[in-house]
């Protein structure tokens, strides 16, 4: 077991939180701190680290089912069936038909990555590795169609995936079998070019015994606006024009991320928005700048923050800990601290405090990333542009829910606070001082970037 050292370097790196690139405002302590603020690349079925920390989730997502949905049609009512998966392929050994594939579908190669949702519009790179998958790029090169479908693994059964996926088209391949000694054949860039509704799996057997990948059957829906594209030039002038009308749905996606926004900066958030990014926010249909996918990732990655600010906040004690023992008791200075430490080089009482840290931060991030994970994949099943709409604002109007709850028990502790003084109670009878208090925001040490492209 390792451990970083340094004092501001997260320390359980096996949390899995994935932070894309965000346009929000985040604290110093995240933007100098030695965190991971890159893309995580998997390549691997099954063995992400989003996926470890999903297993036997059903329990944590039915607490937040009844604990943050007021009513029970809410979009994550019933946890991990929120969203639509395909029949387990454990056991099934016969393949289907292939040459019975419906009107509009497409016979696609399938590669399962964890527990991770992929957005329309966006570029990932995958180490690969696995000889099924090896198999699966040297097909996609050699039949001349490089693409292939990307969809989540379920949380609790093997061998089961979510309906929906996404589309990732090969840009770039580099061959480095030689660099690695054959543990990475390719490295690879993709883009996702749209979604892809999964009908069946064309050859279940083939899972359990790993000979190669699985095909699927399935429909693609375009995400790229190589349709619009193709109008002639007067419906292209049309789409301009009518492009600066918000429809009702986008009008309202705004007005609930303006209120989050507000309410975020009252509370100074270590972890918000920028103002700037209200007149900003994309929720226009279609790809590009204004597109609202880009929203869609921009809420993505304020989750990833939110964890990886949740997960420092847990971690900066015994980092100062960490810090003494290496400074105190082993002698090292400031600018001699390992990149790693072995775990039973700690002392005992270090040692007892990693496992208790390690098992609280499973307890408490497991189900913000569980939310985060279903969130994002019941949007992406959304068939049409003003559905993802309704959605987004879904989950914004949950979480300014959240901020103003807090924000009535900080006015409700800070009336108490101005209105009992030492005055009015006998001294004997004086519990004031321990009673919790709201946190000391006089100093604010979160910088802003009011940039009118923030959110980008």
């Amino acid at each position: 077991m390792k451990i970083q050292a340094s004092a501001l370097i997260a320390l359980f790196s096996s949390i899995g939180i994935c932070s894309r690139t965000s346009a929000f405002t985040q604290p110093p302590e995240l933007r100098r701190g030695g965190v991971l603020l890159h893309e995580l690349k998997y390549s691997n079925v099954g063995r992400s680290k989003h996926f470890v920390l999903l297993k036997n989730a059903s329990s944590l997502t039915r607490r937040y089912a009844s604990e943050k949905e007021e009513d029970s049609g809410g979009p994550l009512s019933k946890g991990i069936d929120s969203v639509s998966w395909l029949p387990s392929v454990i056991g099934d050994t016969e393949p289907s038909n292939i040459s019975s594939v419906r009107n509009g579908a497409a016979i696609l190669p399938l590669f399962p990555l964890g527990g991770i949702v992929y957005t329309p519009n966006s570029e990932h790179i995958l180490n690969i590795f696995e000889p099924r998958y090896r198999k699966m790029y040297s097909d996609i090169l050699m039949n001349g169609t490089k693409r292939f479908v990307v969809s989540m693994s379920h949380p609790e059964e093997q061998g089961r995936f979510a309906e929906t996926g996404v589309l990732f088209e090969l840009e770039d391949l580099k061959e480095v079998s030689e660099q690695t000694k054959d543990q990475i054949k390719y490295v690879c860039n993709h883009r996702v070019t749209g979604r892809v509704k999964l009908h069946r799996i064309i050859n279940p057997q083939d899972w359990e015994s790993r000979e190669t990948y699985l095909t699927v059957e399935g429909t693609i829906y375009d995400d790229t606006g190589k349709d619009e594209e193709e109008n002639d030039g007067k419906s292209n002038i049309v789409v301009s024009a009518a492009e600066t009308k918000l429809s009702a749905g986008e009008s309202a996606l705004k007005q609930s991320f303006a209120s989050l926004v507000e309410i975020q900066h009252e509370l100074e958030e270590d972890v918000r928005f920028t103002r700037a990014s209200v007149d900003a926010l994309a929720v226009a249909d279609g790809p590009g700048e204004n597109g609202l996918w880009q929203t869609i990732r921009l809420w993505q990655a304020y989750a990833d923050q939110r964890l990886v600010a949740r997960q420092n906040e847990l971690q900066k004690n015994f980092q100062d800990k960490l810090q003494e023992f290496l400074t105190k008791e082993k002698g090292l200075e400031q600018d001699q601290l390992p990149s790693t430490v072995g775990f039973q080089d700690l002392s005992p009482e270090l040692q007892n405090e990693v496992k208790a840290l390690q098992k609280r931060m499973g307890i408490e991030l497991q189900p913000l990333i569980l939310e985060s994970t279903l969130t994002m994949q019941k949007i992406l099943e959304a068939k049409a542009h003003e559905d993802r709409c309704d959605l987004l604002r879904y989950f914004i109007d949950a979480e300014r829910k959240r901020l103003s709850a807090r924000k009535t028990l900080r006015e409700i502790f800070s009336s108490y606070e101005t209105s009992v003084t030492s005055d009015d109670i006998p001294a004997e009878e004086q519990i004031y001082d321990k009673l919790p208090r709201p946190p000391d925001t006089s100093k604010d040490d979160t910088s802003l970037f009011d940039d009118p492209d923030a959110f980008q």
